[in-house]
């Protein structure tokens, strides 16, 4: 080791953060929450390994798409097995439904998941290389009152979490029989405009021209508005399939907008797509996105089940709920002398079994210091403990906020501390 490695900083990698104590009870706020409501709808939680062999995401994600091209963590094992460090969900869980057989099973295919995902994209506001994501989806389900209840659940999160000002986008995007169509008319119009796009955007031309529309350049996002639009270009059956779905948002009283230009960045997707934006966030507004994709279990070699689902990242939801300062509701045990260590630490013991959250440290401090300590560490409660008390039996239960401190005995407590 020479002497300018042994000295250089040790830090995260770009694109990652620590996500610390405080901040990571806002985020177990957020999964506690939206557990409660999936489950509530019917949903149960599935985990997937971090990695994968490379082509399960490039089957299911597409080879044409940004993650695939650009943005997946792909590296050799020493078994020469190329893998990839998953960079969205859906595809693990299509192939872990195939794998293990699930659609067999009796039980709803609705599964939800949280967990870190990554890709190798430049680091913005919100957005990460190694970023977190909430995932739900729903299989064998092709009435469109599902996308309208996914989308209703949706809404419920944001509503018991207090996030405001976020607007509905609901678009369709057609199927295998009517997307081609739209596709060539789509690749025509853009080839026109050819020498005035991106660089980026004139590959899209030839490998998917839907993207156009998520280019986040001006004037390439300018010319794509007189694009045509795929609404125009719907089959019966999607265009029905996107008239009911839009009813059902009326019959629960979800106002939306259609956005033409809605077309989500996944090869995968089929008819419904939808997305919640804010206000807040800027440019990359979007806090939620989902949508159908029907043909993506048969693409995987499995059974011809329908799907639909939607993606929240963790980082970007988090930084648009309010969360209010709250003092930590736990008690703090303060003790002087070994006797009364050794009783504080059976009090402790019994005091988390009644489910009292409880903190006793070790290290020597005077009364003073302890009960200092306290007040910094945010605690609610001051329990007592010296060799007086441990004499009597009785125990000084100090409230932080009021000051006030009274007499008691150890079977009281649970009484008073969980009132």
């Amino acid at each position: 080791m020479t002497p300018k490695t042994k000295n250089k900083k040790i830090s995260a990698i770009k694109g990652t953060k620590d996500i610390l104590p405080q901040e990571a009870r806002k985020w177990q706020r957020v999964e506690s929450v939206a557990r409660r409501i999936f489950e509530l709808y019917g949903y149960r939680e599935i985990r997937t390994p971090i990695f994968e062999a490379t082509e399960v995401f490039e089957k299911g994600t597409g080879q044409t798409t940004d993650i695939v091209i650009k943005e997946m963590y792909t590296f050799t094992d020493k078994g020469g097995r190329s893998l990839t460090l998953r960079p969205e969900y859906t595809p693990s869980v299509v192939r872990a439904i195939i794998e293990n057989r699930l659609y067999l099973q009796p039980q709803p295919q609705r599964f939800y998941f949280m967990g870190p995902m990554f890709r190798y994209d430049k680091p913005q506001k919100g957005r990460y290389r190694q970023f977190h994501q909430i995932d739900i989806e729903v299989f064998g389900e092709k009435d469109p009152a599902i996308d309208a209840e996914i989308v209703e659940m949706a809404a419920r999160l944001f509503k018991e979490l207090n996030v405001v000002d976020v607007k509905l986008l609901v678009n369709s995007v057609g199927c295998r029989k009517c997307r081609p169509p739209y596709l060539e008319a789509l690749r025509r119009k853009a080839s026109e405009y050819s020498g005035q796009l991106c660089a980026d955007c004139q590959r899209k031309i030839v490998t998917n021209p839907l993207r156009i529309f998520d280019c986040k350049v001006e004037l390439c996002n300018e010319i794509s508005r007189g694009f045509p639009n795929i609404i125009d270009y719907l089959c019966p059956d999607c265009k029905e399939h996107f008239s009911r779905f839009c009813s059902h948002l009326d019959l629960y009283g979800i106002k939306y907008t259609i956005e033409p230009r809605l077309v989500r960045g996944l090869d995968y997707y089929t008819k419904t797509t939808f997305e919640f934006v804010s206000s807040k966030l800027g440019a990359q507004d979007a806090v939620l996105g989902g949508g159908r994709y029907d043909d993506m279990m048969k693409a995987f070699g499995g059974p011809e089940i329908c799907g639909i689902g939607f993606a929240m990242g963790l980082e970007r939801f988090i930084s648009v709920v309010p969360f209010e300062e709250e003092k930590e509701d736990f008690l703090y045990l303060a003790h002087m002398g070994d006797k009364a260590k050794k009783t504080g630490m059976e009090l402790a013991r019994f005091l988390r079994q009644n489910g009292i959250e409880c903190l006793i440290e070790y290290k020597e401090r005077s009364l003073k210091n302890q009960i200092s300590r306290a007040n910094k560490l945010g605690a609610k409660w001051v329990l007592i403990v010296g060799e007086e008390e441990v004499e009597r039996g009785r125990y000084q239960l100090k409230n932080m906020d009021t000051g006030l401190q009274e007499d008691i005995t150890k079977e009281e407590m649970p009484g008073i501390l969980l009132a």
